[in-house]
């Protein structure tokens, strides 16, 4: 697992059904709120069908170039219409039941992604899944009280392997007991070897930057983004019921 990098090119070779719902079966075995389970995932193999939602993840090659995509929903619609049919009234049209819902397909897509490693399939996150919820909300279906959250291509790798991105020290992440906020000496002496790459310099330099933090917060995750995408998925959330209007 310690080996383990993102591949975003795959090799000419499906994955075979037995071994998808094989890894599907483990990855329901992980842990859930309440054992509820309030997650979907929506399997897309049809190339005309991941044409479609290709725009919805900015076009990124390996949307279609991946035998395999999966689209990782949080999904309350499930629990509450089995309550409606045993006479119970579930009052899951919250943000609190979308937290939990979230939660439980994260879990769900990572330990789906760490069975497939085991496997020797080659997996993809795609971020974009919450920047346009919308258009894949409507390209797969998806009934009130179900939100993508995470979307995860699929396949055997293509070679060469890419290198693995480089992590920061544990010392950055692990707090004992209760947590230590950073001072700029120990900003500095955490990010450092990251800033001292050479890749991450060249990343600086070609996007006209002084620093690889104004990458991060100019270019590739600016306030404006960030304060569009938040505004879009939130009427998302309005619009598929998780926050009702009062």
């Amino acid at each position: 697992m310690k080996e383990r990098r993102t591949i975003r090119q795959y090799a000419e070779r499906d994955v075979p059904e037995e071994l998808l719902c094989e890894l599907l079966e483990v990855a329901a075995r992980a842990s859930n709120t309440g054992n509820m389970q309030l997650y979907s995932v929506v399997v897309t193999r049809d190339r005309s069908r991941k044409e479609k939602l290709a725009p919805a993840h900015f076009n990124q090659a390996m949307v279609t170039g991946a035998p395999v995509m999966l689209t990782f929903c949080a999904d309350a619609n499930r629990f509450v219409k089995w309550a409606s049919c045993r006479r119970a009234d579930a009052g899951f049209d919250n943000f609190q039941t979308f937290m939990a819902a979230v939660i439980d397909s994260m879990l769900f897509a990572q330990t789906f992604c760490v069975a497939a490693e085991e496997k020797g399939l080659g997996i993809c996150y795609l971020g974009t899944t919450t920047y346009n919820a919308a258009p894949i909300i409507e390209a797969l279906s998806l009934p009130r009280l179900v939100v993508p959250v995470t979307a995860v291509t699929v396949g055997y790798p293509a070679e060469p392997l890419p290198e693995q991105p480089e992590r920061l020290p544990l010392a950055a992440i692990v707090h004992r007991e209760q947590y230590a906020d950073y001072t700029e000496s120990a900003i500095d002496a955490l990010y450092g070897d990251k800033e001292a790459l050479e890749a991450n310099r060249r990343f600086v330099e070609e996007n006209g930057r002084e620093t690889l933090a104004q990458v991060f917060t100019d270019v590739r995750y600016s306030r404006r983004n960030n304060e569009f995408f938040s505004r879009e998925f939130l009427e998302v959330l309005k619009s598929q019921g998780f926050l009702p209007e009062v």
